[in-house]
């Protein structure tokens, strides 16, 4: 997670509602989109499934300001977006954690210079269950508990509902496990943040896709699966998390990922190939300079994310010069 005090200063540069994704309003301090001239090519994006959808909406709001500029778009899991930089077969990299450091060192041995990251919009990773179950807050102890075989963080294994308080027909039937597969960057996040680095079960059922992963939920009584909070549906509910058992429980809204509250609260990214001191070129900048914009953060809102500040926006701005 991004630092807790990064995170409580840029709290108190913008006012946020109470309700997860639907701020009244992003940071009015974040600037406007202003086109540029010569602007023009081919535009690749190989990465993130999380942000596959987000990509997609900026791509669209892209084209239509340069329509001479060709976009494809491929979200497999934050995994492949190191080897496409590296292959030079994607200019963009869209990943849902940071690059691992045997991921730069392949880039560096490549290029000569890490690559550069950009911080696009914020994520609370929810964990989903049905719309009809009725537990009303988990701790990340008992999440570990119900999707980890080693259980790192020292709970007892669990695999019904009727263990964690539920009552019902729901009580005695095991907990039905969704996950995604290990390209994807939201699976290594929740293994190192909510399992501490410990194994999965072998039951997790393995999805391609963010969405499939909330639809499995939405059509199982018993299941339980993790996703970004962008692909939320009116099928499942996202649990408020504590981070301890019988420590304090936030929702998963934009108010507690601001202020650190949220314990899977996340950046999400776009990695660049940046030679220091040179501009990158003129369609990779400005896609970026978009989807730091008053336009391209309203985007975010409309995927169910949540925005940078205005001050969050200025320190990855800075990042292109």
């Amino acid at each position: 997670m991004f630092k807790k005090s990064i995170l409580t200063a840029a709290l108190l540069t913008v006012t946020v509602a109470s309700v997860h994704a639907s701020p009244t309003a992003i940071d009015a301090k974040i600037p406007k989109y202003k086109s540029a001239s010569g602007v023009a090519g081919n535009l690749g994006s190989i990465g993130s499934d999380t942000l596959n959808n987000l990509m997609t909406y900026w791509a669209e709001g892209f084209k239509k300001k340069y329509p001479n500029v060709n976009i494809q778009i491929e979200g497999k899991g934050s995994s492949t977006a190191p080897p496409a930089l590296i292959a030079g077969t994607s200019q963009l990299g869209p990943m849902s954690r940071e690059m691992k450091a045997k991921e730069i060192e392949d880039f560096e041995k490549k290029y000569g210079y890490k690559p550069t990251k950009i911080g696009v919009a914020l994520d609370s990773l929810a964990v989903y269950v049905n719309k009809d179950n009725p537990i009303s807050s988990l701790s990340l102890d008992e999440v570990d508990a119900i999707f980890s075989k080693t259980r790192k963080r020292g709970i007892a294994e669990i695999t019904t509902w009727g263990q964690l308080g539920v009552t019902g027909k729901l009580a005695a039937m095991p907990i039905s496990l969704y996950g995604r597969n290990s390209a994807s960057g939201t699976y290594g996040y929740f293994k190192e943040h909510t399992l501490k680095g410990g194994d999965y079960k072998n039951s997790v059922k393995e999805q391609p896709g963010s969405a499939s992963v909330v639809e499995g939920v939405a059509h199982d009584l018993s299941g339980i699966g993790y996703s970004g909070i962008g692909y939320a549906t009116s099928g499942v509910r996202p649990l408020p998390l504590s981070d301890k058992k019988g420590g304090p429980v936030e929702a998963a809204n934009y108010k507690n990922v601001l202020s650190g509250k949220y314990p899977l609260a996340r950046m999400l990214y776009i990695y660049v190939a940046k030679k220091p001191g040179q501009p990158l070129p003129k369609v990779v900048e400005e896609f970026l300079r978009f989807a730091l914009s008053k336009e391209g953060q309203e985007i975010v809102v409309k995927d169910g994310y949540d925005p940078l500040t205005a001050k969050m926006v200025e320190d990855q701005l800075k990042a292109l010069k």
